[in-house]
């Protein structure tokens, strides 16, 4: 972080941050100093966080830009910031009774429910939906999502 630099939160249309951040970097190139980075936070749909020396730098970078919808109406602090960009495993959002989608290893694509966790080993034991029989597997937590209820 430089000196005097300031988070800002811009608004942009959603799955499009990646490139609303790339033609923000392009345009940044060409005004000068007083521009720091561009961070998009990765749960957070919608929204880029720039860092730059004062608001009205903002203002100049996101005017007539495409893919963004709004503009910064103040500054945000660098807690809040490592709030939005530090992820939590999945493990330790997983209980059991839970159903997740298996995402790596043999049983990739299948559904499963949440038998037992173990965060020390970062183990997952599952029952298999998706088997005509009762199928029990222990993953890694790295191999599973939860499905969205």
């Amino acid at each position: 972080m430089a000196e005097s630099s300031k988070f800002f939160i811009v608004r942009t249309t959603a799955r499009q941050e990646l490139n609303a951040a790339l033609l923000l970097e392009a345009r940044a190139k060409g005004m000068g100093e007083g521009f720091y980075s561009i961070v998009i936070p990765p749960d957070v749909k919608g929204y880029i966080i720039l860092e730059v020396k004062g608001l009205h730098l903002v203002y100049g970078l996101i005017k007539d830009m495409k893919h963004v919808k709004g503009r910064a109406t103040g500054s945000i602090s660098v807690e809040e910031l490592e709030r939005l960009i530090v992820t939590k495993p999945v493990i330790s959002e997983l209980k059991p009774g839970d159903v997740v989608e298996i995402t790596s290893g043999p049983f990739k694509g299948l559904k499963a429910s949440v038998l037992s966790v173990n965060a020390q080993k970062n183990e997952v034991t599952l029952n298999i939906l998706e088997a005509s029989y009762k199928l029990e597997a222990t993953v890694p937590g790295d191999y599973v999502k939860p499905v969205k209820k």
